[in-house]
């Protein structure tokens, strides 16, 4: 199976190209930002070596899902959509600062609860919770962005001590983290979901802060299934979820959490297929529609000529 590993373009009006863990960013004139999901599958901070066919695809279609049902909450950067992994929108300062918000202890909080850990980001998690318990309210405990290597937790505090945003913002950042968790808790329930976790980034464009990049996806989100939650919990059993958690924990499995000195294992064909198929049954579920695979022959011939005929076609119509 095909998969895009890498993109290589050279858009009417280009100025910059950034290439990301998953995505490469295409900045042209007039403040426009071409975004290309690519299948490539990143956990613990690091690039696996295969890439996981549709996985683009997924990524891009569930945030413009989610981009466009949340715009009442917050304004965003999305514009247009005319490929399937492609998303086509303004070009923003990005604010250094990533929101993170959980409801459930889960994931990095859970592994730092179990090292005997009580404050994660400037927070205090109760005691005598177990793994995947909801917290009585959703704590937010934001990361410092990273160009490369490891997002570092950080807290509010430290954040406005810093200078690494005003209060000001910071604050207005918190109510729309809390505002769109709400609303994706509530998305996820009609599709018999429970959104777990995710986390949220935010830019500048113009002065106003708006929402960026990707929301509610499964490289940024963690959700479990709500049937047998409950029963799940009581018993002490694993969670069954849709995440990326099942590649972190195959990572793991293989001994490698992305610590100096660990090797990079390769993941078998058989496995790509699996993860490929994790994704497009995330997808259904959370959107509740059938997925539509594209066409994978000539990924790059395809994106290129729908890019450039939605330029073209906005160029002419503002003519």
């Amino acid at each position: 199976m095909n998969a895009l590993l890498k993109t290589d373009f050279n858009f009417p009006g280009q100025k910059n190209v950034y290439k990301g863990k998953v995505r490469d960013v295409y900045t042209l004139e007039n403040d426009l930002m071409v975004m290309i999901a690519s299948d490539r599958i990143s956990a613990f901070d690091h690039v696996l070596p295969k890439g996981i066919p549709h996985k683009g695809q997924v990524l891009n279609q569930v945030a413009t899902h989610f981009l466009k049902a949340t715009e009442d909450i917050v304004p965003n950067w999305l514009i247009a959509s005319p490929d399937p992994v492609v998303a086509i929108g303004r070009a923003c300062e990005p604010l250094r600062v990533e929101m993170v918000i959980r409801g459930y202890l889960a994931g990095h909080a859970a592994r730092e609860y179990a090292l005997g850990k009580r404050l994660i980001c400037g927070v205090t998690m109760p005691e005598g919770m177990k793994e995947n318990d909801a917290f009585s309210e959703p704590i937010i405990t934001p990361a410092t962005k990273a160009d490369e290597g490891h997002d570092e937790d950080i807290s509010r505090e430290e954040i406005i001590a810093q200078n690494i945003i005003s209060e000001e913002i910071y604050l207005q950042l918190e109510k729309y983290t809390r505002a769109l968790f709400q609303r994706g808790t509530e998305m996820a329930k009609e599709q018999g979901l429970i959104l777990v976790d995710t986390k949220y980034e935010f830019g500048l464009y113009q002065g106003e802060v708006i929402l960026i990049d990707e929301i509610h996806t499964p490289d940024s989100s963690r959700y479990f299934y709500a049937d047998g939650y409950a029963e799940r919990q009581k018993n002490g059993e694993a969670q069954k979820q849709l995440s990326k958690e099942f590649v972190r924990q195959w990572l793991i499995d293989n001994a490698f959490q992305g610590l100096d000195g660990q090797t990079m294992p390769v993941m078998p064909d058989d496995y790509v297929v699996t993860v490929s198929e994790r994704y497009i049954e995330l997808y259904e579920k959370i959107i509740g529609k059938t997925f539509e695979k594209s066409d994978l022959s000539q990924i790059e011939k395809r994106i290129e000529q729908n890019v450039l005929m939605y330029l073209q076609t906005e160029s002419i119509s503002k003519q």
